[in-house]
């Protein structure tokens, strides 16, 4: 039983490996890339709009919704980022339900490389927003002798979120394993659909999670902004 998609192995030359969780996940690139342009090549801003176009919409407005409730008001910065990290782990859960099918969330590679995405959007976000000095400053606070605990921070936290990941996406999958070897078919298929909702929650709280990591390293400019728009 092949829990990881790093062990079915589709393609091998020497040391060089082409496994399941490559090709899986540059798969699942193509169909978001190709549905993104798909649904907006023809958008409308009448009242009459495609299903998929509302599907959108809902998403979108969702994400921004989640993004604004964090503390971030200009959601629009953070859209893209949040939101691809949000339907990527969705997508991958989702896509369970085809035969053959193994999401690359599954495999520590995968949550590991989304991990230091936010890892990296972290001081992109906060360098942008409050300059270089500023953030670096950030990390001294209140004391300069917190600046190797909050480096040590940074670097657990990246850790907890590739770990976090990858350990519900594979308990999922190794639950639904068992159940087949010890259970009719009928009691995997309900664990399938419990393994849909869980990568959907697992989605939800990744993308939370880094929208919180950014707002953090924003800082107070955040807050500032939000007091001046409401006045």
């Amino acid at each position: 039983m092949q829990l990881s998609p790093d062990g079915l192995i589709f393609w091998q030359y020497g040391f060089v490996k082409l496994n399941a969780t490559i090709v899986f996940t540059w798969a699942l690139m193509l169909i978001l890339a190709v549905g993104a342009k798909t649904i907006t090549r023809n958008l409308s801003t009448g009242l009459k709009r495609s299903r998929w176009q509302n599907l959108l919409e809902i998403i979108v407005l969702a994400v921004e919704k989640q993004i604004v409730d964090v503390g971030l008001r200009e959601s629009r910065k953070f859209l893209g980022f949040i939101g691809t990290l949000f339907l990527f782990i969705a997508a991958a859960s989702l896509c369970t339900i085809f035969p053959g099918f193994k999401p690359p969330t599954g495999s520590l590679s995968t949550t590991v490389a989304l991990a230091v995405c936010v890892f990296v959007a972290v001081p992109f976000f906060g360098i942008k927003d409050r300059g270089l000095i500023g953030y670096c400053k950030s990390y001294m606070e209140p004391t300069l002798i917190m600046l190797p605990f909050n480096i040590i921070g940074e670097i657990s936290r990246t850790l907890a979120l590739a770990v976090r990941l990858f350990g519900n996406m594979m308990s999922g999958g190794m639950i639904v394993g068992i159940l087949l070897t010890i259970t009719p078919f009928i009691f995997p298929m309900i664990m399938t659909v419990l393994g849909l909702l869980t990568g959907m929650v697992q989605a939800y709280i990744f993308s939370v999670l880094a929208t919180v990591y950014v707002a953090a390293a924003m800082g107070d400019k955040a807050g500032d902004r939000e007091a001046e728009a409401q006045k």
